[in-house]
């Protein structure tokens, strides 16, 4: 790029960009940002805390006609009605009553629930925090079509994926930019490093590896398939400068084994599909759990992430029960992780710097429903299942109870995380790395009743259990804000032949931040003036710092490239010269091989004439014989004739002597 080129884009990168517009507006205040390494992060160093949210659904009930054991008092008030069973004090019934963040009563939609519980922390999600949602609830309560609905009427996982894909649509960066280092990490490469790797893993593998065989199955139509309501919601206030990418996962935790529903099986055709691998959870370099060697799929559309949802919930472990026709067996963990890092300062590719890298991670669980045996009449593997599911329910209560403890007795007692999967799994988000908000799913049948107080009681308490607030992730490292719209804008006016066209300002590439703060004394004890000046220099210096290494890393990479490019050129200079030396050998050789084609042509060429000769020869000599066997047999016959001639006068001279002799002797006698 000459200077001329340079001066006329620092002319596109002063000019202002519109501000963008919120679609979806939150009722939250802007959070306050500052400048963060990169993410997921183990504990937030914020002394605020917040409680763990927990919102109440009522299922509606099956039959009007069926008593129920649940009253909605107000909106987050619900008050449980006793049954001919309840538990009788001093001649009355007890009464219970609940309170809850929310309280979405049976006529509430899907998209309410979503709007008021999930939406706030998708915008977390996109804002670099994490966050972890979980449904609750006895089975037959309604926590799976909460979670995950129908395609007329979507639950909160698919809302989810539509509105990250609405609000990051333009701003997604190719496939393979962001690649997972195996060890929770993401590791960043350019765009041309990124097009080889697609190349080699979508476009060469199709040509060259063979489909393997697979089981002829007939499969029910695909979530993405089918005629479904598309949420349009968007969040605009996300940083536009920054790159994005969306990967998922889908685990399932069964009889206490974490298995990948996303992981290939291998399939044999005499065997059949090799069964599943369980998973271990690992601690990576910042002390986050995650699942080890789980497959993370990373997807550019909703319709993708439907695909991967519905392969996953194929294999997840479902069964006929009592109460549920469908009863989940199993906890399914859905993980959304958005990688998201700031542009080059030409605005072009991402910058190329892991610690400015940022991973946010909205983990949506639905946890298999709590279930007496007597109720349900399980046996043999679904008595196992309900046993394994209701060990690991009770040490999630353990975990809060004692959360609870230690915050309100300011003890140190140990938490039991590692008794169960999912508490083991999620260990990181009750220690303080995101916001955690449970949904509590009621089946207001009166039969239910006893069920739903173990319910009520364990979310009471859990909405007693303080959780740090997380920080808000800042991508200021002092590069010049609105690259990415000023660079679309170079390449609109460079499409439309306008760059020349436009006046040449000179500008600077990086910029140090705003102007210097007033710096007039009004009397000798204005600290707040010295106070706001050395904040300033602070931070112009360290933008400063943060200039200056971005500087010498370009410095480095230029250098570097210029050594390689070097090394390219002596390398293909030297083998210039040896394709030359084996041009020239060619060269000699095929002049050989002309010169003995141009001999074997004049032989060939002699050898026609000569053989042309011989026909004509041949031909003569054929005359000549056809005239000789002519001849020959004319005088065959003539021969043939004169014979029979000889004969015949032969015959008439015998008949004449015979004739004669008779005469004579007949003569004689007389």
């Amino acid at each position: 790029m000459d200077f001329s080129e340079f001066l006329i884009r620092r002319k596109f990168f002063d000019s202002p960009g519109k501000s963008p517009t919120r679609r979806c507006i939150s009722s939250r205040p802007e959070p306050q940002m500052r400048s963060r390494g990169k993410t997921p992060k183990k504990k937030g160093n914020s002394t605020q805390q917040d409680p763990v949210e927990v919102y109440c659904r009522i299922r509606p009930a099956g039959n009007p006609e069926d008593e129920t054991c649940i009253k909605v008092l107000s909106e987050n008030t619900v008050q449980l009605l006793p049954t001919d069973g309840a538990t009788v004090r001093n001649g009355q019934v007890k009464e219970f009553q609940y309170k809850f963040q929310h309280v979405f009563d049976e006529y509430t939609s899907q998209k309410a629930i979503y709007d008021y519980v999930a939406l706030p922390m998708v915008e977390d999600l996109l804002h670099g925090k994490n966050g972890l949602l979980f449904t609750y609830g006895i089975t037959s309560s309604g926590k799976t079509y909460t979670m995950t609905g129908t395609p007329q009427d979507q639950g909160i996982l698919p809302r989810c994926l539509d509105v990250i894909f609405n609000s990051i649509n333009e701003l997604q960066v190719k496939k393979y930019v962001f690649r997972p280092d195996k060890m929770n990490g993401f590791e960043v490469q350019s765009e041309a490093d990124a097009m080889i790797e697609r190349q080699r893993r979508e476009i060469l593998p199709g040509l060259t590896t063979p489909k393997t065989p697979t089981p002829a199955t007939p499969k029910p139509p695909k979530f993405g398939e089918q005629a479904r309501l598309r949420d349009m919601c968007k969040v605009d206030d996300i940083e536009e400068d920054n790159n994005y990418c969306v990967f998922v996962s889908y685990i399932e935790i069964y009889n206490n084994y974490v298995f990948d529903l996303l992981e290939e099986l291998h399939y044999d055709p005499i065997t059949g599909y090799r069964p599943p691998q369980s998973k271990i959870l690992r601690t990576d370099n910042t002390e986050n759990m995650y699942v080890h060697n789980c497959v993370e799929v990373e997807i550019k559309s909703p319709e993708e992430a439907f695909e991967v949802m519905y392969k996953g919930q194929k294999r997840r472990k479902v069964a006929h029960t009592a109460l549920n026709a469908e009863s989940s067996r199993s906890h399914s963990v859905f993980n959304i992780r958005l990688v998201q890092a700031p542009l080059d300062p030409r605005g072009e590719e991402v910058l190329q710097d892991p610690e400015r890298v940022c991973i946010s991670q909205l983990s949506l669980v639905d946890l298999a429903g709590s279930e007496r045996s007597k109720r349900t009449d399980n046996m043999g593997d679904r008595l196992k299942e309900a046993g394994n599911i209701n060990q690991s329910l009770m040490v999630l209560r353990t975990c809060m109870e004692t959360l609870r403890e230690n915050q309100k007795n300011n003890t140190n007692k140990m938490v039991p995380y590692r008794d169960s999967k999912v508490t083991h799994l999620f260990k990181n988000y009750f220690d303080g790395d995101g916001k955690v908000r449970m949904i509590v799913c009621v089946n207001p049948r009166s039969q239910e009743y006893e069920e739903t107080i173990h319910v009520m009681k364990f979310a009471e308490m859990t909405q007693e259990v303080m959780v740090a607030r997380a920080t808000q992730v800042r991508f200021d490292i002092g590069l010049t804000p609105g690259r990415r719209k000023l660079h679309q804008q170079y390449k609109d006016a460079a499409a439309a032949n306008e760059v020349a066209a436009l006046p040449v300002v000179p500008s600077l590439v990086y910029s140090l931040g705003p102007s210097f703060p007033p710096m007039e004394l009004l009397h000798s004890s204005d600290d707040k003036a010295l106070r706001i000046l050395e904040d300033f220099l602070n931070d112009r210096c360290n933008r400063r710092h943060t200039l200056n290494t971005d500087f010498n890393k370009k410095e480095e990479e230029f250098r570097a490239r210029l050594v390689e490019m070097e090394r390219e050129y002596y390398r293909l200079t030297s083998k210039n010269e040896q394709l030359m030396k084996d041009v020239e050998k060619k060269e000699k050789d095929m002049s050989k091989n002309e010169n003995k084609v141009r001999a074997l042509e004049r032989k060939h060429e002699e050898f026609t004439k000569y053989i042309q000769t011989l026909e004509r020869e041949n031909s003569i000599m054929s005359l000549k014989l056809e005239d000789k066997n002519w001849k020959i047999n004319l005088e065959k016959t003539e021969r043939e004739r004169m014979k029979h001639d000889f004969k015949t006068r032969l015959e008439m001279n015998n008949y004449a002597w015979e004739k004669n002799m008779v005469s004579t002797c007949s003569e004689q006698l007389c």
